[in-house]
């Protein structure tokens, strides 16, 4: 009796790890509350008031406490020159701002159908939704607002900026919620998010963009080049093993739960388009972030959560 008791519970927990992989646990979502203390995604100091956020920001921004003025460096926003010391010296000089007040963190996650998939580790769309619960949970131990934008290919989900932990746990709620109503993917679904987001976000916030950026066209980028302007941009870009490399030469059975399909990896011109392709992508998302000042911040399914941001924010 013994034995058989045993075996079931063995049986329960390894089914229990696996669902946790392939579906957002909203309990699993609320624990990582005590990782967030260790992120330290902001330099912290005590604050003047308890209605402003205890930080002084290490992103760029155009904050309202002036610092110093130094000489022009090549790449510094001409908005922020100063001219009467620009006058006063012969030489072209630039504001520099401290940014010490709260600010609204907004979080953006994609939950279409092509997140929801993985070789290796967890799904896209599960480590999406852990980093957001990570940085929220950050960001309310900092004092700041949070808010959010969860989509699918047919649904958005829009919460504003709020303060406490209830709109920590609303976020939460709504990432454990959402799940992809379709397995059929609609390429402008991400740009329509682009375009919700630019009218639901105030300028001088903090956006985490969490997302594959598969279908991300011109308009898209438009999108979040207009955003990047007067909002600090950090883009999550999450991906899987396979898509970067396919496995050793031999047949593959990948399903989607209801489908099922055969991959040769045999042919090595598809093999070397295939791969290419993953390379070129976010080569091009690399060089969009950084020429309009974004965060660029690649994420793997294999990668732990807490360490992914630990890394990204060391600089």
């Amino acid at each position: 009796m013994f034995f058989r008791k045993q075996t079931v519970s063995t049986i329960n927990a390894t089914q229990t790890a696996m669902n946790e992989r392939v579906a957002v646990n909203l309990a699993q979502l609320i624990h990582l509350n005590q990782f967030a203390t260790s992120l330290q995604l902001w330099q912290t100091r005590k604050p003047h008031a308890k209605q402003i956020g205890g930080y002084v920001s290490p992103f760029k921004g155009r904050g309202m406490e002036f610092d110093e003025a130094r000489p022009y460096q090549a790449g510094d926003d001409i908005r922020a020159i100063d001219w009467r010391v620009t006058a006063r010296t012969g030489k072209v000089h630039t504001k520099l701002f401290r940014e010490e007040r709260e600010r609204p963190v907004f979080v953006w996650v994609d939950h279409r159908a092509p997140m929801f998939f993985a070789t290796r580790g967890v799904f896209k769309s599960v480590l999406a939704a852990q980093l957001a619960s990570l940085l929220a949970w950050t960001a309310h131990q900092a004092g700041d607002r949070v808010g959010g934008q969860i989509f699918t290919d047919t649904q958005h989900h829009e919460l504003k900026p709020r303060r406490g932990k209830t709109a920590v746990l609303q976020l939460l709620k709504q990432l454990a919620n959402t799940q992809t109503l379709t397995q059929t993917p609609h390429p402008e679904a991400i740009q329509s998010a682009l375009g919700r987001l630019r009218h639901v976000v105030h300028p001088a916030s903090l956006i985490f963009l969490i997302s594959d950026f598969r279908h991300l066209n011109a308009l898209g980028e438009s999108h979040l080049v207009h955003l990047s302007r007067d909002n600090q941009l950090m883009l999550l870009f999450i991906s899987d093993p396979l898509e970067g490399q396919l496995p050793p030469t031999g047949y593959y059975r990948l399903s989607n739960g209801t489908q099922e399909v055969n991959l040769y990896t045999g042919d090595k011109q598809i093999v070397q388009t295939y791969e290419q392709r993953f390379i070129l992508h976010q080569a091009h998302l690399q060089r969009l972030a950084k020429q309009h000042g974004m965060r660029f911040i690649p994420c793997q399914t294999t990668d732990n959560p807490v360490q992914i941001l630990q890394h990204a924010m060391r600089y």
